[in-house]
């Protein structure tokens, strides 16, 4: 690749890397956030959930939109976007304020990433160049996450509020530098109006779904079946929608794809184990065994090993092996890691647990890009915004469900504040993490019987 070229997916990689670390830093200032503003624990899983059901409802909207739109101009506009509400919440002095801030920035993140991903999809041919450079970008990303625990548990001892300033500093470097290097792009030709009422009907449909999940922990069952009924109805209507419309928001064609419907359904399971285990450790280490956000940010920085290993060794490993056989052994490594903490107590030693935590890391390491790769790969270039906010509403979906699930489990077996009480909630809840790895793990085995076809 050219140095502009290397340019070009450095700053692309640098906007997935700020909204994982942006997302990471927030999970661990959550305690002092909670203690500050005086919020309840239910209020407080807004804090996540405002972030997750802007990301998610919005997402498909988002990567048809740059499709459409222009992918350098959606890009840049909603990477200010994000600026501008990031550093709102870092001035939020009541939930309700912060709540919001929350939810406008995860909205500006669904329509700047996969604007982001489409870009590097269709500048770098498709083949050994495309998946190096979404490698590259998928252990950028990964970084950002692993790099923000720590981050987040240094800034936080200083005040929790420079969690919200620091990505302000970064995201108006990276919002200069874009503006300089991306190429500048003529609007793409329609010939049929925007499809509104596809628009209209699919973000609703995701908003009444990721609502369903992510409230589904505090509600009543009833309204959980009622928002998720809705939700639903809401999908068929939008399949009924795009079937007669003449430009749709979604080709359904597209759904045709097994690799693409195998890397989303991967990317639901995986990433739902990943969150919401991520959550209960943060828990159990903090709340049982007492330590700081330093302390926690610290320990958790094992799972960085994923941002050498993505860019350095995954790469090869596809070459070498494909990319079912690769996130078939992310998968598997992801459940084993998650199958050990089913055996931690109130005083395991950090020594015991970090051989876990670096193999979640290369889980991530090995499962993250490739999946990228998978959902992307023989893809019409029109589409790739598309297939994009498909992969990452998949991967935003999964997040909220694995969180949502993990909660409701950990809230129903913890029947006291006494330390055996809560270590078997959290053990419940890492049962979760441990089914949903199993079910990613079965999604590969569709790639696999084709990789040796």
């Amino acid at each position: 690749m050219s140095p502009r070229a290397w340019g070009i997916l450095l700053v692309l990689s640098g906007a997935i890397f700020l909204e994982g670390i942006d997302v990471a830093m927030m999970g661990v200032a959550l305690p002092a956030i909670q203690s500050d503003l005086g919020m309840s624990t239910a209020s407080l899983q807004w804090v996540v959930s405002a972030y997750v059901l802007g990301y998610g409802g919005f997402m498909l909207l988002g990567g048809r939109a740059a499709d459409l739109l222009g992918r350098r101009r959606m890009f840049l506009f909603w990477l200010t976007v994000f600026l501008l509400f990031s550093g709102l919440g870092g001035f939020a002095d009541s939930g309700w304020m912060l709540i919001l801030s929350r939810f406008v920035t995860g909205l500006a993140a669904a329509f700047m990433t996969p604007a982001g991903l489409s870009i590097i999809t269709t500048s770098f041919a498709e083949g050994p160049q495309r998946n190096k450079a979404l490698l590259v970008y998928a252990g950028i990303a990964a970084a950002g996450f692993s790099l923000g625990l720590v981050v987040g548990g240094l800034l936080t001892a200083i005040h929790w509020r420079w969690v919200f300033f620091a990505p302000v500093i970064l995201a108006a470097l990276i919002l200069v530098t874009a503006a300089r290097l991306l190429p500048r792009e003529e609007r793409p030709a329609r010939t049929s109006g925007f499809d509104v009422t596809g628009a209209v009907t699919i973000t609703g449909a995701m908003l009444l779904l990721v609502t369903t999940v992510v409230r589904a922990p505090d509600v009543d069952v009833k309204w959980t079946v009622l928002t998720g009924v809705a939700g639903l109805l809401a999908l068929s209507v939008f399949v009924a929608v795009e079937r007669r419309s003449s430009s749709p928001l979604v080709r359904l064609g597209i759904l045709r794809s097994a690799p693409l419907i195998r890397a989303n359904i991967g990317a639901i399971a995986f990433s739902g184990s990943f969150v919401g285990f991520q959550f209960m450790l943060v828990q159990y280490l903090q709340h049982l065994r007492g330590w700081s956000a330093l302390e926690t940010g610290l320990a958790m920085i094992a799972i960085g090993i994923d941002a050498i290993v993505a860019p350095v060794l995954t790469p090869r490993l596809v070459a070498r092996f494909g990319n079912a056989k690769v996130i078939a052994t992310g998968f598997t490594a992801a459940l084993g890691a998650y199958a050990f903490f089913l055996t931690v107590g109130t005083d395991t030693a950090y020594a015991v647990m970090l051989p876990a935590m670096l193999l979640l890391g290369m889980a991530f390491a090995l499962a993250y890009g490739p999946l990228t790769i998978a959902a992307t790969d023989g893809i019409d270039e029109a589409e790739q915004g598309l297939a994009g906010g498909l992969f990452n509403t998949s991967f935003q979906f999964g997040s909220a469900l694995g969180l949502a699930v993990a909660t409701a489990v950990n809230v129903a077996v913890t029947q006291s504040e006494s330390p055996s009480d809560l270590l078997a909630g959290y053990k419940a809840a890492f049962v979760v993490s441990v089914v949903a790895a199993f079910l990613a793990l079965l999604t590969t085995f569709g790639g696999l019987r084709s990789a040796r076809r």
